[in-house]
């Protein structure tokens, strides 16, 4: 077994008190771990490693030496810092019971961190790190990123035009637990040429991919960072790359500040002071960097009066620009942008590696959204996401966490292929507050949702005490015009029980044809939805999840008119027996209220008559993977479209889970075929009955009208405590 070394280091130097000389020597820890077959220590290079501010991971078993910190020549100026090696047995286990590699799993809504950091934290924190040290561009692991998952791939920041990198300082928490994250730093006054940076950070990939071969190896490039990864990636083409690139300085010749560029050069020294607060507004949005820690939830008055708060203690900190980017640096980052653009450009097609592309729409300094679409045209495997709002600096501004858009777009993985089951990292809190405040904050309070459960005595009791906590758990029900159920659905579960409710999804939903913008698609990725397939459903039900299944598919969520509240599940039970495997619990549910939202005003045999808008959907479909192959009839051979809605006077969105049905012990149904489908029909039966209950009881609710609700809700409480019918 080959062993690795990982590194963590100190948020601030380790001082002695023996004497003056050792109170001036920064200390950073580098923890090396030994294979008990090899015994033998394994460190990676030493630049490679050279670590300037982290943490140290606890529970190590011995310190073995000390030894000069290689590639980071003095620091600021004083006698050269130290780094301890300590080493650790692979397999063995820290005091609190983790091992080395960290833990296994996140808690759904843990806390990612994300909207405590800001810009001012950047310009405080790069105060530190830029006097001169005489030493060569380095790597540093931020104290903040902590102890990742076990067996998490390595994420490698390549910085923008400062190279400081801090960069990710508003993502660091959360890019910790699911990535070993190291940040380049270049020094402020060094001249290392570009094609030496890329040599610098090839050796670290690998040395990481000899370490790992089935990992994946994350960059991280920011700008000049994205001309980096992308010259790396073409120099590598058989190392699995996962390449993020934010606003790259691929475009830099065709940057709408050429002209300025010369003035810079000829600008006096003394007014060289000028410059950080020009580049402030033309690299980013104040706005943007000002919001990220203000609550959207706050009302709107404390939300001005915290961002006045922020912008005024912003300002006299862009000062400290002129320090991290002084003029010779200027001019000589300048020179290193146009080489990097050339060098990177000349290589694209060299690519293979994952490319997900994140641009701004409004980026004054290079024409990012243009560079996109050539970009697109230029690599063999790019997404990407617009964010219309943000500036140059995408990654220190309000508006996007980086870490969501990975799992969002699909690109989280642990190995050579992403496993939809145990690569899936749960939502934060922070995404909680965001999709359902921000992004769906207009459905989720027009539609009010009352959910009902009924318990194993047969009583039906608000809310959801009647579905069992402990999976595997198969929720079968009836799905809503464009799944509107869906995430009320999964917002309930969550805030109420603490589930994570993992939903098979039609594999259209994982493909890239939605638009380059991260929407609501991304979000239902985020928040767990998985292909729809028998091998996801049986990994899924192995590791005791709780499932959404819904057998109609498709031709429920996209029926014509006159079709609502009408099943149309195959013939044959097609997860009754797997169920059984597992001893899961079935819980059937119906939900209704699409009638009180949208009225049907074109559906499919209705564009089937427009000639253009029948070879569209024909054409598309004909290139979309199937759900039901083989199957007969028209749940097997149903057509995607998106029936054109006409919105009404929201009404209410109501649930109510049936009894629930264990399999525990039932394992008879795996061979006995009738036994099944009886189940099956029985399962059918109660969901139709669940909402035949709801449609007749709803009439009896005083808040089903939006007006209503409105003046209550005013009045006494939140959307969630309104009041329905009586039981």
């Amino acid at each position: 077994m080959t062993s690795l070394a990982s590194l963590r280091l100190l948020s601030t130097p380790r001082f002695g008190l023996s004497s003056p000389s050792e109170t001036t020597k920064p200390v950073f820890r580098v923890l090396s771990r030994i294979s008990k077959e090899e015994g033998e220590t394994a460190v990676s290079s030493p630049e490679l490693v050279v670590s300037n501010n982290g943490v140290g991971v606890g529970g190590f078993v011995e310190k073995e030496k000390a030894i000069p910190l290689i590639g980071g020549g003095n620091w600021h100026g004083q006698n050269p810092a130290v780094v301890e090696v300590e080493t650790k047995v692979v397999g063995e286990v820290d005091d609190d019971g983790e091992g080395v590699g960290g833990v296994d799993s996140l808690a759904a809504l843990w806390d990612d961190g994300y909207g405590t950091r800001s810009i001012k934290d950047y310009l405080e924190a790069s105060k530190d790190v830029i006097k001169p040290d005489g030493g060569p561009p380095r790597w540093f692991c931020p104290v903040e990123c902590g102890r990742p998952l076990k067996n998490s791939p390595v994420l490698l920041f390549l910085p923008g035009l400062d190279g400081v990198g801090f960069g990710l300082m508003l993502h660091h928490k959360a890019l910790g637990r699911a990535f070993e994250v190291r940040c380049l730093h270049v020094p402020v006054y060094d001249r290392t040429p570009f094609n030496e940076l890329v040599k610098f950070v090839e050796k670290t990939v690998k040395s990481e991919h000899a370490a790992s071969p089935d990992k994946p190896i994350y960059l991280v490039g920011d700008s000049f960072g994205g001309c980096l990864a992308l010259s790396v990636a073409a120099r590598n083409p058989n190392i699995d790359l996962v390449v993020i690139l934010a606003n790259p300085a691929t475009s830099f010749g065709r940057s709408q500040l050429q002209p300025l560029f010369p003035i810079l050069e000829a600008l006096p020294d003394e007014l060289h002071f000028t410059v950080p607060y020009l580049l402030s507004f033309v690299l980013g949005d104040p706005l943007k960097m000002a919001s990220v820690t203000i609550n959207e939830r706050l009302p709107l008055r404390i939300q001005a009066e915290q961002l006045s708060r922020n912008l005024t203690s912003l300002l006299p900190l862009l000062s400290g620009l002129a320090d991290i980017i002084p003029k010779e640096t200027l001019l000589w980052k300048l020179k290193l942008l146009k080489s990097a653009a050339s060098y990177t450009n000349s290589r694209l097609h060299a690519v293979r590696a994952e490319v997900i592309l994140l641009y701004s729409g409004n980026d004054n300094m290079l024409p990012s959204a243009n560079e996109a679409d050539l970009l697109m045209k230029s690599l063999k495997s790019c997404k990407t996401r617009r964010f219309n709002g943000n500036g140059h600096t995408l990654l220190l501004e309000d508006g996007l966490s980086l870490l969501t858009v990975i799992k969002g777009t699909n690109t989280y993985r642990r190995s050579r292929k992403i496993d939809y089951v145990l690569d899936f990292l749960p939502p934060s809190r922070s995404e909680f507050n965001t999709a359902f405040n921000e992004v769906l904050g207009l459905l989720r309070t027009g539609t009010s949702s009352a959910l009902f459960s009924t318990l194993d005595d047969g009583t039906i009791v608000r809310g959801l005490a009647g579905v069992p906590a402990e999976g595997p758990v198969l929720l079968i029900g009836y799905h809503m015009l464009l799944g509107l159920e869906l995430f009320s659905l999964a917002e309930h579960f969550l805030k109420e029980k603490n589930i994570m409710v993992r939903g098979l999804a039609h594999p259209m939903l994982f493909t890239e044809s939605y638009g380059s913008d991260f929407s609501i698609v991304d979000w239902s990725r985020v928040f767990g939805a998985v292909p729809v397939t028998g091998k996801n459903l049986f990994k899924l039900l192995s590791t005791k999840s709780h499932v959404l299944l819904y057998p109609g598919g498709s031709r429920e969520a996209l029926h014509y008119k006159g079709e609502e509240y009408k099943l149309f599940w195959p013939d044959h039970p097609e997860f009754i027996r797997m169920a059984a495997r597992f001893g899961a619990t079935i819980v059937p549910f119906g939900a209704v209220g699409e009638d009180d939202l949208a009225e049907m005003v074109l559906d499919y045999n209705d564009y089937m008559k427009i000639p253009f808008l029948n070879d569209y959907i024909r054409r598309n479909n004909a290139n979309s993977n199937g759900v039901r192959m083989g199957v007969e009839g028209e749940v097997g051979n149903q057509n995607l479209f998106l029936p054109f809605l006409a919105p009404k006077v929201p009404g209410r969105l109501y649930y109510l889970f049936g009894k629930p049905t264990h399999l525990k012990g039932r394992q008879e149904m795996l061979k006995d075929r009738e036994s099944a489908s009886r189940l099956y029909s029985q399962i059918k039966t109660e969901v139709e009955s669940c909402m035949a209950y709801l449609l007749k009881r709803r009439e009896e609710d005083p808040y089903r009208n939006i007006l209503d609700r409105t003046f209550y809700r005013t009045l006494y409480s939140s959307p969630d405590d309104i009041p329905a019918f009586e039981f």
